[in-house]
């Protein structure tokens, strides 16, 4: 405990005196601030010394931890100190940053006194106090007394505190507001919160529309259903059938995933809308009457059943695997035939994977905004209903808060709901011991019923998608299908004058967006599956509510989260708005919920046993985890990574209101193009974002291989 604390001590002490506080003109990382020592560009000592004396307060957590590393004997005593040391630092540097900002204080302190968004220094500075507060924790007993596990828990609750409960607190805090300006109460909220316009069912008693929330509801509920089912079929057809062409079934299991957005409802537009192609057949050659049920619940219900299977998908894959064939081959020995087994044994192992799927697709549906604001029509729900609140000719922040907490109401109702039905028993099937068995066949009819969902969703999906491409090589699709390679030449363009030059439009936009995308994407991963580790593995207080927060940002809408994150990062204490950096934090925090669940679902059905033996012989928890946990874990971090990195090139709704000159993501030039009627671009632009996110895809699947949990495995690979 002594050396860990030791060596966090110095390494805050150094951000304290060596790197610049506040942030500075080019980034960090151009160390022109070595250069440059200007006020602001100083580390926090000399700064303190001279004009800026609330810079001594993060130094007081300091001094009090290096006292008691230097006189406490008692090891208790040691834990207590080093606790209040990182407490008392952590409190200082957060209230300085708080009470004193760029145009001024708060609560009349430090009168006339400014200064700049935290930097480099300041953030180190923090990191050194955090971990000296949480090997502390681990001196009292916590975690197993293991520092390694108490600094685990101890940054994710701060990463989540900062980046996702500090901006929505700016946008939450206006559910409270009174009309007129008048305040914060309670008077307002309730009656708003509950009104019946957002609540009513009148569309289940066929009395007219239903309310937002209840379509919310409603579609929520079809959406994770049918992605559920359609991603266990997917993966049964994997793991238990010997169907020939799987390479390209996986292929199109997640083509939707890696489509920008519109596309698909462009797509479906062009296919099944009132002048759609297949409209047009049905209405010539059966004279159907054209209708516009695309636009509605069931249009809506159909792109969100694109969209969100893959993300099913990614999550079963790996829990239907992980099913123990001896614990088939045990069942069929006494008996039963293959249907039984997978009724009464295989599928209630499979219970946290199709859990974690169904949440994953009604969290997914509930904060999609794209595909409801192509084809909701006169289908209102919170998503779009929470956009127009807050983008439209009269803006209702107010409104939009309110939305939001009806939204995570019903994300919570759905956690609790997948809780209890959960519940508290153990499906570990991954227990270290030898197993050489395969898996058992599926019984003909469960084979066949496998087959008609899977294969002809994988068939519209393939047409759909030759469509797509189709489209980025005709003049203007739907209308003049002249061949031509205009939209791919304006917008990717190269001209080799003095070598090669990037001519096309969206080459910047790309080129940031495969960068952004690159740099957010492990690091996604890592959180999540750091946060399913201490999830499943660790007990520890509040953990319930713990999990609940780490599903927060995933829950609100895209659009929520970026105008959160433009009120709070905009000005000190935190100031990244027009940086780089704060398109990549937005992506970890946005997406970490899919590492999250996936890790979970996958690291159930691991024994605890394999820790222990791991901790037995000797091994720490970090190296139990690089050498145990995470090689069993291939299928949940190959989902991490490709959702998270996928996610990133993606997103819109997120990046919509944070997106600069100097880094503009793919996503809001192809929103430009289709404000703009350039419709032949967008789709060139998404066809070349759909190769390079398949070909990335590919990759990680060569470079992170198969998880080989039986012998049967091992052999098949020599």
């Amino acid at each position: 405990m002594q050396r860990t604390a030791g060596l966090w001590l110095l390494v805050g002490l150094a951000g304290y005196a060596l790197l610049p506080w506040y942030m500075v003109t080019g980034g960090f990382w151009s160390f022109a601030w070595l250069s440059a020592w200007a006020s602001d560009a100083r580390p926090a000592l000399p700064q303190a010394l001279a004009d800026r004396p609330w810079l001594w307060l993060p130094l007081a957590g300091f001094a009090i931890a290096g006292a008691t590393l230097g006189l406490a004997r008692n090891p208790s005593t040691l834990a207590r100190g080093l606790v209040l040391g990182g407490g008392v630092g952590l409190l200082g540097l957060a209230a300085q940053g708080l009470v004193i900002l760029g145009n001024g204080t708060r609560f009349g302190l430090f009168d006339g006194a400014t200064q700049p968004g935290m930097g480099a220094g300041a953030f180190v500075t923090a990191a050194g106090l955090l971990f000296v507060l949480t090997t502390g924790v681990s001196g009292l007993g916590r975690g197993r007394g293991d520092a390694f596990i108490t600094g685990m828990i101890g940054a994710i609750i701060a990463l989540v505190g900062v980046f996702v409960f500090y901006p929505m607190s700016f946008v939450l805090i206006r559910a409270f507001e009174l009309k007129g300006g008048a305040g914060l109460g309670i008077s307002e909220f309730l009656p708003r919160f509950l009104a019946p316009e957002i609540w009513s069912p009148a569309c289940l008693l066929g009395q007219g529309y239903c309310g937002a929330a209840m379509n919310s509801l409603l579609l929520g509920i079809a959406t994770a259903t049918s992605t559920t089912v359609l991603g266990l079929a997917f993966a049964l057809i994997f793991t238990r059938t010997a169907f020939p062409a799987k390479k390209l079934l996986r292929v199109l299991t997640i083509l939707p995933i890696i489509t920008p957005p519109f596309v698909i409802g462009l797509a479906l537009i062009l296919l099944f809308g009132r002048s759609g192609t297949i409209t047009e057949f049905f209405a010539d050659a059966f004279a159907w009457e054209k209708t516009r049920w695309l636009y509605g619940f069931w249009g809506v219900w159909l792109a969100q059943t694109l969209s969100f299977t893959p993300i099913a998908f990614l999550v079963l894959i790996g829990v239907v695997e992980g099913v123990s064939p001896s614990m088939e081959e045990a069942s069929q020995t006494l008996d039963a035939d293959r249907w039984q087994t997978f009724r009464y044994v295989s599928l209630p192992l499979m219970r946290p994977g199709l859990a974690n799927a169904f949440l994953l697709g009604f969290i997914e549906s509930l904060a999609d905004f794209g595909n409801p604001l192509v084809l909701g029509g006169n289908f209102n729900v919170l998503s779009t209903e929470i956009y127009f609140a807050i983008v439209g000719t009269v803006a209702d922040p107010a409104k939009a808060a309110i939305l939001s907490l009806i939204l995570l109401s019903l994300t919570l109702g759905a956690f609790l709901a997948q809780r209890t039905w959960l519940g508290k028993k153990n499906y570990a099937t991954v227990t270290g011991k030898g197993d050489s068995g395969r898996h058992a066949a599926l019984n003909p009819g469960l084979r066949m019923t496998c087959y008609a969902l899977a294969l002809p969703w994988a068939a519209f999906t393939m047409i759909l998608y030759l469509l797509i491409i189709f489209g980025s090589f005709v003049k203007l699709w739907g209308y003049d299908h002249t061949l031509t390679l205009e939209h791919y030449t304006r917008a990717f363009g190269l001209a080799f004058r003095d070598g090669i030059q990037f001519t096309g439009a969206a080459w910047d936009s790309y080129f940031t967006t495969l960068t952004i995308s690159a740099i957010a994407a492990p690091l996604t991963a890592a959180v999540g599956l750091a946060t399913a580790y201490l999830l499943v593995r660790q007990k520890f207080a509040a953990k319930d509510a713990f999990e609940f927060s780490t599903m927060l940002s995933f829950a609100i809408p895209g659009t929520v989260i970026g105008v959160a994150y433009v009120m709070a990062f905009n000005f000190p204490p935190i100031e990244l708005t027009g940086t780089g950096l704060i398109l990549i934090i937005v992506f970890i925090f946005r997406n970490m919920p899919v590492g999250v669940r996936g890790g979970i679902a996958a690291m159930s059905q691991l024994d605890k046993s394999l820790d222990e033996a791991s901790i037995t012989l000797g091994a720490n928890s970090a190296t139990t985890i690089r050498r145990v946990i995470l090689p069993l874990m291939g299928p949940a971090i190959l989902a991490a990574l490709t959702y998270s990195f996928v996610r990133a090139i993606t997103s819109v709704s997120a990046v919509i209101f944070l997106v600069s000159a100097e880094y503009n993501m793919a996503t809001s030039f192809i929103v430009g193009r289709v404000e703009n009627g350039e419709f032949g671009i967008a789709i060139a632009y998404a066809a070349v974002l759909i190769v390079t996110m398949l070909t990335a895809i590919l990759a990680l699947q060569l470079v992170i291989g198969r998880r080989r949990l039986r012998r049967a495995d091992r052999v098949e690979a020599h």
